[in-house]
């Protein structure tokens, strides 16, 4: 290799190093020009950059999705995010998102011995297994915003960190594998819990976290509720490509207000980990992506009861003596008996409950499935049809057909219902507790990758051009052309629904 080649070389080797492949476009344009040079200097093929891809013209970046489970501690859990991790940097793996409570764990089935009006000392040694497991990120409970991402707050005397030192871990991974990585956390910030998720650029560490600001159902016992100001989203550039990325924790895609907070910052990935594996979930990832516009990345655990946490299963109820010892909000002690009413307390070789119902059928052979409630039983039983079109359990039309319809009553416990999903079983027959689901899409709503379902430790990848999310915008953008702003006005409390810098 001659001396301008020699020269160019090394030019071309230090602005790789500085970029460590997370440059930015100004790096990428230096870079292409140096080789380009290089390309026409004799030996060029005996260099390393022969085969060197350059993507400066063209905004493509390798999306992946983890579909793995939480582990029994946080520190097995952190350590296959590491694996995990690597895996997806030998794959040229861009970005990555990791589940919802990856960290920390989703505490699903458990009911941290909990009625209305009512604690057992069980539920709080569950919680307290459960708290112990959560990470702490040394942020304040009311969120410090950008004085944490920053890393403006005090330290405590001798400490070199806030925190437990997982945030100094995620990004150390970010680090050294070059991925930009956004997982799910259960963070522990004075004596609440929160559900996040967090951002990690391999050069800038974390760039900011966000608090899921609506727990669904029973998650609101044992989470927080988060600032809607977190809702900020984040914007980058990796390989020259310009990503700003938010995130909608499971059922906070439901929130059509929440979503919209998002598209009017001009997202262009959307980051979606959740705990939910029902089918319509599929149908909500490709209503977000052709209606923002924008890449969808959708991360979801696939685990097997028995592979549950131990804090989960060690405090999981047996019998019917569950909610003994059940302390009152007077702090009495009483001995609790929940007496189900006569037709739920049917139940299948799996435990599981089924109602009764009775199915009908309209002159068009439709099959109409209707709970059947002890009134609706004992009428059926005297052959009294006329009780149950009098209370129907539905609305029916007023305009409904005259011709009377066919009744076949069905008093089998077994029988399907519609308020109950059934379980769902490997081939070695283990139940599945969450069945996974996760999924990628693109900005006009094709599922380019999943959704994978009954399936540990996948990995979906995919090469995704972010150049189609402009060349959606031709006929929609929710958030300018389509939006109609001048009628429909959107304020939410503490968050600046303007485009990041």
């Amino acid at each position: 290799m001659d001396r301008q080649a020699e020269r160019l070389y090394v030019t071309v080797q230090e602005h790789l190093q500085l970029s460590s492949e997370y440059a930015n476009k100004e790096d990428f344009v230096k870079i292409k020009n140096a080789v380009s040079l290089l390309q026409k200097t004799e030996n060029y093929a005996d260099s390393d950059f022969v085969s060197f891809n350059f993507n400066c013209e063209n905004e493509v970046l390798k999306l992946a999705s983890a579909q793995t489970r939480t582990l029994t501690t946080t520190v097995e859990t952190l350590q296959a995010l590491e694996d995990t991790t690597k895996q997806a940097a030998a794959q040229g793996v861009d970005i990555i998102l990791f589940p919802e409570a990856y960290l920390g764990g989703y505490p699903r089935s458990c009911g941290f011995g909990s009625v209305v009006g009512s604690r057992s000392e069980e539920g709080r040694e569950q919680f307290l297994r459960y708290f112990k497991e959560a990470v702490d990120l040394g942020d304040t409970p009311q969120g410090a915003g950008n004085d944490w991402v920053d890393r403006k707050l005090p330290l405590a005397r001798g400490k070199d960190f806030r925190g437990d030192g997982t945030r100094e871990e995620l990004e150390r991974i970010a680090r050294e594998t070059g991925v930009f990585i956004i997982t799910g956390i259960v963070e522990k910030s004075g004596g609440t819990l929160y559900c996040d998720a967090v951002y990690v650029c391999p050069r800038y560490g974390i760039l900011g976290k966000r608090r899921k600001v609506m727990p669904t159902g029973s998650e609101r016992l044992v989470w927080g509720q988060g600032s809607p100001s977190t809702l900020k989203a984040v914007a980058t550039e990796i390989k020259g490509v310009r990503v700003v990325m938010a995130s909608a924790i499971c059922w906070e895609n439901y929130m059509p207000l929440l979503r919209q907070s998002l598209y009017a910052q001009n997202v262009n990935l959307w980051l979606a980990p959740t705990a939910d594996a029902r089918d319509a979930w599929t149908a909500l990832m490709r209503t977000v992506g052709v209606e923002g516009r924008c890449w969808v990345l959708g991360s979801n655990q696939c685990v097997r009861k028995k592979d549950l946490p131990a804090w989960i299963t060690r405090s999981q109820p047996t019998g019917s003596s569950s909610n003994a010892g059940i302390q009152r909000d007077d702090g009495e002690e009483q001995d609790v008996r929940v007496e189900l009413p006569l037709h739920a307390q049917h139940g299948n070789a799996n435990g599981r409950v089924r109602r009764k119902s009775i199915i009908t059928f309209t002159e068009d052979k439709h099959e109409i499935c209707w709970p059947l409630v002890e009134k609706q039983k004992e009428a059926l039983e005297n052959g009294d049809i006329e009780q149950i079109d009098e209370e129907p359990l539905s609305p029916i039309s007023p305009n409904r057909s005259p011709h009377p319809l066919k009744t076949v009553t069905t008093l089998d416990p077994d029988a399907t219902s519609q308020a109950t999903t059934p379980p769902i079983y490997d081939a070695a027959g283990e139940e599945f507790a969450c069945r996974g689901g996760s999924i990628i899409v693109s900005p006009f709503g094709d599922v380019v990758a999943g959704p994978v379902w009954e399936a540990e430790d996948e990995l979906l990848v995919f090469e995704a051009d972010f150049e189609d999310c402009d060349r959606g915008r031709l006929d929609m953008d929710v958030a300018g052309s389509y939006s109609r702003s001048d009628a429909f006005h959107l304020t939410v409390d503490g968050l600046d629904l303007n485009p990041p810098p």
